[in-house]
């Protein structure tokens, strides 16, 4: 187990931060939940935000000669970060979320959410976009997970991405060269996405809005208003997980404060004060039960991190 102690915590943070520019946050023994859509989890030993890619690689050469873990963590969707919380670095970049419009398209910092970019198309008489009104998470965890809603995904509209490896290298690359599939960019598993371009179509804001009104709708209408990471698992191959988490009458299942959500099987809802315990236990009755009655293995989509 990787374990620092306080007083060396402190020394390496004011360590890296006399090599940072004054304008990003380099803090000890961050709280993690409320950083979550799921609100659970533990603390990061350390926890920054760069301004700058130049602060970003100067982190990333720290945790190098450290032999410091990292983790990136975007607006903390689709995340199930276990109690213990997280050793090392966790690194936010929502100091970088600038959107820039560019003719028909939008250039984009990875730490933009992804409403504000469909919010911005949508003032800018662009569509295509407004799938992204639903997805509560940044333009960086977007890419990473290839997100998508409303029949569309992440990839669809994207143009170029920008992105750094661990060595603090930048490169950028065309959308043609990159292999994507359902919720994975294989690339991202490795570097670090600092922005995108992202396509747009002409179209008129009126229009654009009223599509978003209804994406809006379907979704609160299908998915419950409480604490959530968004859907647990993947769908299998012969049947959508919530359908499936419904036929096993495991709606309203309840481990501590974790309950399946009724509105929709494939959520797990943090009633108040649930813990990340309450959560992956849950997560393994459901797959036990799948298992058991079905002999269908279930697959988290959700990423599940920490100690």
């Amino acid at each position: 187990m990787f374990e620092i102690m306080a007083m060396e915590k402190e020394q390496l943070a004011e360590e890296l931060a006399l090599k940072l520019s004054s304008a990003t946050i380099v803090r000890c023994n961050e709280p993690l939940a409320k950083k979550t859509t799921l609100r659970v989890g533990g603390p990061a030993d350390f926890y920054a935000e760069p301004a700058t890619e130049i602060d970003l690689a100067q982190i990333l050469e720290f945790c190098a000669e450290k032999d410091l873990p990292f983790f990136l963590l975007g607006r903390g969707s689709n995340l199930l970060i276990k109690d213990s919380g997280i050793r090392g670095f966790v690194i936010s970049l929502g100091k970088v979320s600038e959107i820039m419009l560019d003719g028909e398209f939008l250039r984009c910092g990875a730490g933009a959410k992804l409403k504000a970019i469909s919010v911005e198309a949508r003032k800018n008489n662009l569509g295509g976009l407004e799938f992204l009104e639903g997805i509560p998470g940044s333009l960086g965890g977007g890419l990473r997970m290839n997100a998508g809603a409303m029949g569309a995904a992440m990839f669809n509209v994207v143009e170029s991405i920008r992105v750094m490896d661990c060595a603090g290298r930048i490169q950028d690359l065309e959308r043609s060269s990159l292999q994507v599939e359902y919720r994975n960019c294989s690339l991202l598993k490795n570097h670090i996405a600092l922005s995108a371009v992202l396509r747009g179509s002409p179209e008129s804001g009126e229009i654009v809005a009223d599509r978003m009104q209804t994406y809006s709708s379907k979704r609160w209408a299908s998915q419950p208003k409480e604490p959530s990471a968004g859907c647990i698992f993947k769908n299998h191959e012969t049947i959508p997980a919530g359908k499936l988490i419904e036929e096993l009458g495991l709606k309203g299942k309840r481990i501590g404060r974790a309950r399946v959500s009724e509105v929709h099987g494939n959520f797990i809802v943090n009633e108040g004060d649930a813990t990340a315990a309450d959560v992956l236990n849950l997560i393994e009755l459901i797959k036990a039960r799948a298992k058991e009655v079905r002999g269908l293995e279930l697959r988290t989509e959700v990423e599940i991190v920490g100690e």
